[in-house]
């Protein structure tokens, strides 16, 4: 059996998505995609996976939707628990880690080419090792830093979707006050998510006194064909995840990039600039002309978590 390679895995809400891994780089011809609802935990899959490949690893890394606390997850929206030290003993891998899906993300970022990413503001050259921004809008929303120096890359955990959401404008204020009466404190998740969308898309309806909510799939499906409603809360989304990055990359100063993942910003992401993103983000006074030295680019890369992954393992084993 080969004993260089390792095992990479990201646990999405509905699949789980496993990689052979060598040298910091995933193997695209070994990966293989198992249906959350027909197994019991990542173990099985793992152990079909390895047996399958005739491989016993010489590392494991997964990632997942979840808070991560000494080895240990607990995924938001499914019933599993993931535990390092049970890995360890069930795939006889020599070293196991446990990832947060966004510090994934986070190890990735770096390794991404031309070819995963998909530019939104070009931004100054960025410089080796600043810091960069990811931003997460899917599911739910949250953002990190990454901070690299000396070939080490820390990705600290955060919980930066639960802030408070701000208002600008008369419009925003009925919108967090529509908020607060049908769903508690309002934070930025509760209108940059997929269900974020869908409420921007009911407070609207709420507002002009005409329509019926809609989920976010049919909201964009009614953007793409111009409904009126639908287009105002794309665009309510959009500026509103502008000023939201724009906040947080005046707070890291990420001159090494800001990286927009998620399945929702990747459905909305080829309209950002026309729905104002820009001038959204770079909304800050006097500072306006400083905000347009960060770049900004949209991941479109499917694997970028098994990237981040497998890059983490290496860096883990050069240590």
């Amino acid at each position: 059996m080969t004993q260089e390679l390792s095992v990479v895995a990201d646990i999405g809400g509905t699949n789980t998505r496993v990689a052979l891994c060598r040298d910091g780089k995933i193997l695209e011809d070994t990966i293989e995609r198992y249906r959350n609802a027909e197994n019991t935990g990542i173990g099985p899959i793992l152990g079909d996976y390895l047996g399958a490949q005739q491989v016993t690893p010489a590392s494991v890394c997964v990632d997942m939707a979840g808070p991560v606390h000494d080895g240990v997850g607990t995924l938001t929206n499914l019933d599993w628990t993931v535990d390092a030290a049970s890995l360890r003993a069930e795939t006889g891998a020599a070293r196991v880690a446990v990832l947060n899906d966004l510090q994934a993300q986070g190890f990735a970022v770096a390794h991404l080419g031309h070819d995963s990413l998909s530019p939104v503001l070009t931004g100054r050259t960025a410089a080796k090792d600043a810091v960069r921004l990811v931003v997460n809008v899917g599911t739910g929303l949250n953002a990190v830093p990454v901070y690299t120096q000396a070939g080490r890359t820390m990705v600290p955990p955060a919980e930066a979707g639960h802030i408070s959401l701000l208002a600008r404008t008369a419009e925003e204020l009925r919108l967090i006050d529509w908020i607060a009466e049908h769903h508690g404190q309002p934070g930025v998740e509760d209108v940059l998510s997929g269900r974020g969308l869908e409420r921007l898309y009911a407070w609207v309806c709420h507002d002009e006194g005409v329509g019926v909510p809609l989920s976010a799939a049919e909201v964009m499906t009614g953007f793409e064909a111009g409904q009126p409603r639908a287009q105002r809360a794309a665009r309510l989304f959009v500026q509103i995840l502008g000023r939201y990055t724009g906040d947080l990359a005046l707070t890291t100063l990420p001159f090494g990039g800001i990286f927009l993942v998620g399945g929702v910003v990747r459905h909305i992401g080829p309209h950002l600039r026309t729905l104002g993103f820009a001038g959204a983000f770079a909304d800050k006074g006097r500072f306006n002309v400083y905000m347009t030295q960060f770049p900004v680019d949209l991941v479109t890369d499917d694997y970028a978590a098994l990237r981040g992954c497998a890059a983490h393992l290496a860096e883990l084993t050069a240590r």
